[in-house]
Parts: structure tokens; sequence; C-alpha cells
């Protein structure tokens, strides 16, 4: 009975109500689609890293400063091809690939493209699971007489060659260096902030540390270990091997950073997480915002109603009747804003997946805490005008002009 005489007298002002529950719409919504999106974010971040293996090990050059300008990781020139086949006798390593990198001009025929040449190892499709599909990868070899071989990156052959041809065997100028093209490198696609794991090619990391960059260090290198179980103590132990080698005493910082793909990915996902807190907390504020006009249209209802209130009371009607009149009045307000807020936050995330490619998870924990609390805001909100209402003297309000 209550509920029939809220909603039939929230219906004799359709305009106002709509207006009304447009705060909790947005505000419900808002924060809908914006944990969609994080959790969009956090999946994409976890497949990523499951793609390229939880085994993985990072081994990073470390920082290095001039005049106390601080140049940030993988900087430093203490990380040597030395300490990667040091690496490669760690128990539980399965395999090793040192890395150094240089972005450079690739010139084929009257095409060029301006891409990252990454020198590294042998072991390094085997670490990413990244198989080859023409021709084949640089041999040990290669590495040992630091030839001018490449590996394209699909991409890379694309814009030098085109889509269908098999570059094999071609000459493609780096810089003013001809490299002998042996092979392209399988689609891998972007990753999930955007980047092109294709627009590079692969060069052994001794060419590029003798007839490119012209050094005698590494930047990193990558690890895989024989099992995921054994991830954390290989890296452990490498970092122990390090600190020997690099004749580091105990107290002093390393050298050097050695990372795991699970640790690397718990940061991103930890990232993404608080992203997403401070992106729903400002949406949440949209819903307090909507609570205020509910009391507010509430408090000018109240005043609207005064004689109709003094009438009721006047028959009969308690005190606590009129009170939860009132109340369910600004609870349905809240709940069916908050029901629409809900299909528009669905409707919203599957539009930017399918518009932007975004990716959203929309979870059912985030509709069932926007609902309860919009109920929550209905309740709290509306309790005051409610009161003021059941407060009223049936005299004075009958009186009321």
């Amino acid at each position: 009975m209550i509920v029939r005489v809220a909603i039939k007298a929230l219906g004799r002002n359709k305009f106002r109500t709509a207006l009304t529950m447009l705060g909790m719409v947005i505000g419900v919504a808002a924060v809908i689609t914006l944990v969609a999106l994080g959790n969009g974010a956090t999946k994409s971040i976890e497949a990523q890293i499951q793609s390229t293996g939880t085994n993985i090990v990072q081994v990073s050059a470390g920082n290095v400063s001039f005049g106390g300008v601080r140049q940030g990781q993988g900087n430093a020139s203490t990380l040597t091809p030395e300490d990667a086949e040091a690496i490669r006798q760690v128990p539980g390593v399965q395999y090793v690939a040192a890395g150094l990198n240089s972005r450079a001009q690739m010139i084929a025929g009257d095409q060029n493209w301006n891409t990252y040449a990454q020198g590294t190892d042998v072991d390094f499709p085997l670490i990413r699971s990244w198989d080859v599909e023409e021709g084949a990868f640089f041999t040990p070899t290669d590495v040992t007489s630091a030839e001018k071989v490449v590996v394209l990156g699909s991409a890379v052959r694309d814009e030098l060659y085109g889509p269908d041809y098999n570059p094999t065997g071609e000459i493609l100028r780096i810089g003013n260096r001809p490299f002998t093209v042996v092979g392209v490198m399988a689609s891998k696609g972007q990753t999930s902030f955007g980047q092109d794991q294709d627009d590079v090619v692969f060069i052994p990391y001794t060419t590029v540390m003798k007839k490119i960059r012209g050094v005698t260090y590494v930047q990193q290198i990558t690890v895989s270990a024989a099992s995921a179980d054994a991830t954390e103590a290989v890296a452990n132990r490498i970092s122990s091997l390090l600190r020997a080698r690099h004749q580091i005493q105990p107290g002093e910082a390393d050298d050097f950073l050695v990372r795991t793909n699970e640790e690397i990915a718990a940061t991103r996902a930890r990232a993404a997480e608080i992203m997403t807190s401070l992106l729903a907390g400002v949406a949440a504020v949209s819903l307090l915002v909507g609570g205020i006009g509910i009391m507010n249209i509430m408090l000018v209802s109240v005043t609207e109603r005064t004689r109709e209130i003094g009438l009721r009371m006047a028959i009969g009607a308690r005190a606590s009747d009129v009170l939860l009149q009132f109340l369910v009045e600004s609870i349905a307000l809240s709940l069916f804003g908050g029901g629409i807020g809900i299909v528009l936050g669905f409707g919203l995330s599957k539009a930017i997946t399918a518009i932007q490619g975004w990716p959203t998870v929309i979870s059912p924990d985030s509709a069932v805490l926007a609902a309860t609390f919009a109920a929550f805001v209905g309740v709290f909100f509306g309790y005051y005008p409610a009161h003021k209402a059941a407060a009223l003297d049936p005299i004075d309000a009958l009186r009321f002009e």
C-alpha cells in the first residue's frame, strides 16, 4: 500500500522526478563503466604476462648518474655478456638471452622504416614461445661471429616488402650497414598498452655491441626458468651470483635489477586497481550529488504537501506512517535511478569495447555495490525530509497555505 502511494506521488510530476533521478543514473553508470574498464585493463595485463610465460626472469642493468643526474634503470654498463654466460650455469635456468637495443632506420630498395633493432641471443624465441614464419632465426655461430644478419618482425616486413613477400636472403640496410635477412617472425600482435610487438627487428646482440653501438656491455638478460615454481628461487640465485660477480658488499645497493614476470604483473595490476579505485571514487561523488538532489526535492515535496500530510494525520495516520511514506519515496527515486544507471553502465561498457576496442570486464559485484549504495543514499538523504514531514503538527499542517 505504502509503495503504491509513494509511486503515485512521484508520478504526479514526472519531469521533476526524472531530473531528480538523473544524478543517480549518471553516478551509477559512471561507477560501473569505470570499474569495468579497470577490470579489463587488469585482465589484459594478466593475459599478456601469461602469454609471455610465468617462468621468465628479467635482469636489467641498474641506474647510473652523471654529475648528479640519475639516468634511470638500464643505463649502467655493469651488465656484461660474461654475466649472461654465468647465469646460464645457475641451477634451474633453462634459457638465457643477453640483450641490447638500438633504434635505427631500415632501408630496403626505395622503402624505409624507423624501428627498434633488438640485439638478442638464439634462445630468445624459445623464451618468448615465438615462432618463425619465414626462414629461420640466426644461429649460435652468427652470435659468436657478430654476423650482420637480421630477423624481421612481421610489421617491419609488411612496411618494407609487403605482407605476402618472403624477404629471406634479401639485403636490408640498417643505417649504413648491409644486413642479410634470414627470417621473419610470426605475428605477435599488440600488448595491452597498445605497443606493437611486431614492429621490431632482431639482430645478434654481439653485432649490436660491436658494429652498431660500439660498447662492451648489455642492457638486459632475459632468463627462462625450467618451471614456473622455480622462478622465484632462480631469481634469488641470479641476484646472489651477480652481487658476487660485481663485488657488491653487504649493505650496498645492487647495480642491477632482477624481476620476475609475476612481480611485473602484480605491480601493473596494483597500479590498474589503484587507478580504478580513484576513478570509481570520483564517479561516486556524483552519487552523493544525486543524493543531495533527492533530499532537496523531498524537502520541496514536504512543503508542497503539508496540507495533505495534515489531512492524513487528522484521519488517523500515525507519524511513523508519514515517515515511512516519504522514506519509501526517497528510496524509490534512488533505486529507479540506480536501476537505469546499471543498465546504462553495462551498455556503455559494451559500447566502449565495440567502438574503441578497449577491453572491459563487467563485474556483477560492482552492480550490486552500486545498487546497495543507491539504496543507502535514498535512506540517508531521505530520512531528514521524511522525519520533518512526520513531525508536522496536524492542526498547523491543515492551516498551511
